[in-house]
């Protein structure tokens, strides 16, 4: 609704200005949690938050919804909004659901992808391959979502790619430490999509795209979940027994 000269209401006004710090609330917070400032546990406090932003606490607290929505943060009655803890069975459910929808996104992709953008993706998997011998898990974090970003965004369904997004927006923060922790795990990985750029340039049938990347996706998952079986395995054989009595006669 305008006024009678054409300008905004001052009801639009103010509702404008809101979204708009309300989006830059969020893009913040959503900023520093992946960039881990804000660290998995971290307590967000309102008022620090719009006390940083030169804002009301209304804006950050819409921000937060909104990242709570997207599984970024959770709240707990009487402790207030945290950045979101992912224990094994989160990091489980959210992979095994981002391993289906970028499947099928990186399927629905594949005859859109031009030769350009395939040029793109080789060259970004080739980089990836150079830093292993100094490996750097964000560095190759970062690459590794360049790589699966030209191969999922000419997928034509909005809203397949929408899921995409924030599965990657939910895993975020787990990133850096999967290959951390699963070091070798970084080549598999270069070969596995040096696999899927074949099948993509080969025209391979969207299905078999779709497959091979669902189950690149699933890789990693399992390859964390053995590692970490592994070593509570390890440590769990390192626990001294204690002697057992013997009985005298």
């Amino acid at each position: 609704m305008t006024g009678g000269d054409g300008t905004a209401s001052a009801v639009e006004t103010a509702f404008a200005g809101a979204l708009s710090k309300s989006q830059l609330a969020y893009d913040y917070l959503r900023d520093r949690i992946a960039l881990h400032e804000l660290s998995p546990g971290y307590r967000l406090v309102l008022q620090s938050i719009a006390d940083e932003l030169a804002m009301s606490v209304v804006p950050v607290r819409e921000a937060i919804r909104r990242l709570e929505a997207e599984g970024l943060v959770t709240y707990e009655r009487n402790v207030g909004a945290r950045v979101a803890m992912v224990d094994e069975h989160g990091y489980v459910d959210a992979m095994q659901a981002l391993g289906v929808v970028e499947g099928a996104a990186t399927g629905l992709s594949a005859r859109a992808i031009s030769a350009a953008d395939l040029q793109r993706a080789t060259e970004v998997n080739d980089h990836l391959r150079a830093v292993l011998d100094h490996f750097d898990p964000h560095a190759f974090t970062a690459l590794n979502r360049q790589f699966h970003s030209v191969l999922f965004e000419s997928c034509p369904n909005k809203l397949l790619l929408d899921m995409v997004h924030r599965g990657w927006a939910q895993l975020s923060g787990l990133r850096d430490s999967t290959f951390a922790f699963v070091p070798g795990r970084a080549r598999d990985s270069v070969a596995e999509h040096a696999h899927i750029l074949d099948l993509i340039a080969g025209g391979a049938d969207p299905l078999e795209v779709e497959i091979a990347a669902r189950n690149h996706r699933w890789a990693t998952m399992q390859a964390f979940l053995d590692a970490r079986a592994d070593r509570a395995d390890r440590a769990d054989r390192s626990v001294p027994r204690p002697t057992p009595l013997r009985e005298t006669p």
